[in-house]
């Protein structure tokens, strides 16, 4: 039995990681970089900053938006909106800390958008 330990605790140490490193490679949005800015909206009480960029995949691919939202007293920031085959973001803030991109409403620090969750 102590041997089998022995061997499957580490197994699954190891494919738990594989799995988190698949994760963070091609899902995480957070490690996505905005290339040319389109439109920075502001909330209505001035705290937080929306930035909405228009990313290119290159020659095969289509058009993709990220929209990114900036608390103006910390600096903090943290990508909250990924849409591909997207050229252009419709944004409104609903309230202070609720924006509607798209037609898909996100409280900007709970909720964040990912085509690929769809």
């Amino acid at each position: 039995m102590k041997k089998r330990m022995k061997i499957i605790l580490p197994a699954l140490l190891v494919l738990a990681l594989i799995i988190y490193g698949a994760y963070w490679a091609f899902y995480d949005i957070q490690r996505l970089d905005g290339q040319d800015l389109l439109n920075e909206v502001p909330s209505p009480n001035g705290a937080y900053t929306l930035s909405v960029y228009r990313n290119n995949g290159g020659a095969t691919t289509g058009y993709a938006v990220l929209c990114s939202v900036t608390d103006n007293e910390t600096g903090r920031d943290r990508n909250i909106y990924w849409k591909y085959r997207c050229e252009e973001a419709d944004v409104r803030w609903t309230d202070d800390d609720t924006a509607v991109i798209n037609g898909i409403e996100l409280d900007v620090w709970k909720d964040s958008y990912d085509y690929r969750h769809d």
